[in-house]
């Protein structure tokens, strides 16, 4: 039978271990891996050879809307605007694979396609605000309250609360 300060010490160790595995530490982080990974070139995507096509062609799409403005509700009406919002920017990206018939909200993109980090394509959405990795780059529109419109980044940022899906296969 355990002590007291047995039970006590095991106790404190239980709420630790909980406390290291909650979600509000987790990051999305970049990780280069050659062969696998797309890098930055001037602020656009460029991708290793081999990738498959709907990747391939992702990547595209998101190349043709970075630096575009950040417009709430853009991409929303028609994939084609002036400029666009988070889940205009990854409807955008997604519909570039033919992944997508119709733009989406952060809301919808949390049951998109299957549960959790998909191989070559990640979406992470939650109430709010969503954000799409490709080949192993962000492309977001804003971090800690900036609406700079579409980009990619290969910074971290945390990804507590959100809903990690991907298109099946990919």
């Amino acid at each position: 039978m355990p002590s007291p300060a047995q039970r006590v010490l095991g106790a404190l160790c239980f709420i630790l271990m909980l406390v290291s595995c909650s979600s509000h530490d987790r990051r999305w982080v970049y990780r280069y891996e050659p062969g696998k990974t797309a890098a930055l070139l001037h602020g656009k995507a460029v991708p290793p050879a081999g990738l498959p096509r709907r990747v391939m062609a992702a990547l595209n799409a998101g190349n043709e809307i970075v630096g575009l403005p950040y417009k709430h509700g853009g991409g929303h009406r028609r994939f084609h605007d002036t400029g666009y919002d988070c889940s205009g920017t990854v409807s955008f990206a997604l519909h570039g694979a033919g992944l997508i018939r119709s733009p989406g909200t952060s809301e919808s993109l949390r049951s998109y396609g299957q549960r959790g980090e998909g191989k070559h394509i990640t979406i992470y959405a939650k109430k709010g605000h969503t954000f799409i990795v490709i080949a192993g780059l962000r492309l977001d529109t804003g971090y800690n309250g900036e609406n700079k419109g579409p980009s990619w980044s290969t910074r971290s940022r945390p990804i507590g609360g959100y809903v990690a899906r991907h298109p099946p296969g990919l």
